[in-house]
């Protein structure tokens, strides 16, 4: 009689501990759900690229360059529903960003240009890599998705300024006078040095 009572006690025990046990992981579940519905709910919001051009000119110019428009076209459509979903579209992202720095059209294809292409570039990969990191640091996805925002206006800008330049006409004679310095700064300063016992004319 002991024995069955000592048994029932014991599996009276075994069976609590469990119930516990899974109420205890039922509720770290839905704490983990909660957090993770957080962070979707913070990217999905801070989601917001700037994939329109800021002046015409510069979007007249760029329409003849590919990379470019496939690029403001990823960044123009925004994922849904999931994590994953975001996770996918900062990958392309990436992709089309790196695509950014081949065939850049002549007019643009300047070291002021390729530097904020390559900020650009940078930014958008750290997207990618905090976005696809187990915890995801959601309000450091925010924060680089208005840095990126920030660089488009910046690229785009220089653009403009670069179109706007290109519009002022030149002076006579001031092309020659700028291939002519290109000339003399090509040429090395090979000069021998003066002789003291030579008089020089003032």
């Amino acid at each position: 009689m002991k024995y069955q009572i000592s048994l029932f006690l014991l599996l009276t025990t075994v069976l609590f501990s469990c119930q516990n046990e899974n109420e205890k992981r039922l509720a770290e579940n839905a704490k983990e759900a909660k957090k993770k519905e957080a962070i979707f709910n913070n990217i999905n919001k801070g989601w917001t690229f700037l994939d329109e051009p800021i002046n015409e000119i510069s979007e007249s110019q760029l329409n003849s360059w590919t990379e470019w428009r496939e690029f403001m076209k990823e960044i123009g459509e925004k994922p849904r529903k999931t994590i994953g979903a975001f996770q996918k579209k900062s990958a392309a992202i990436s992709k089309k960003a790196m695509a950014l720095n081949n065939n850049i059209p002549a007019q643009f294809n300047q070291p002021q240009i390729k530097s904020r292409i390559s900020i650009l570039i940078t930014k958008i990969k750290m997207l990618d890599l905090f976005i696809h990191l187990s915890k995801i640091p959601d309000d450091k996805v925010v924060f680089l998705i208005q840095e990126i925002n920030k660089e488009l206006i910046s690229l785009e800008r220089q653009m403009d300024k670069i179109v706007e330049k290109a519009k002022i006409p030149k002076e006579q004679g001031e092309e020659d006078f700028l291939r002519m310095l290109d000339t003399t700064r090509a040429i090395p300063s090979s000069a021998p040095p003066l002789d003291k016992n030579i008089p020089r004319v003032e």
